[in-house]
């Protein structure tokens, strides 16, 4: 994986939220990628996978990426 800037924006939305020319506009939620990773990993089973992580240059993180994130060795913990 390399080096992860934990510090990078990013924001939270519905993984069903149709993307398109709104997405910037659809997202639930703006952090860093460390305090949305911690987010969707407090979530329960069941609603982690109704969420994505997208961060700078449109990367959209799915359910199995943010939990190799939050497994990561120097993942800091929100």
């Amino acid at each position: 994986m390399g080096e992860i800037d934990w510090d990078d924006r990013a924001s939270l939305h519905r993984k069903d939220d149709g993307h398109g020319i709104f997405d910037s506009a659809k997202g639930l939620r703006r952090g860093t990628l460390a305090e949305l990773v911690s987010h969707v990993m407090a979530l329960n089973e069941e609603d982690r996978a109704q969420y994505v992580i997208q961060k700078a240059g449109d990367h959209r993180l799915e359910l199995a990426e943010i939990a190799a994130l939050a497994a990561h060795d120097d993942f800091p913990g929100v």
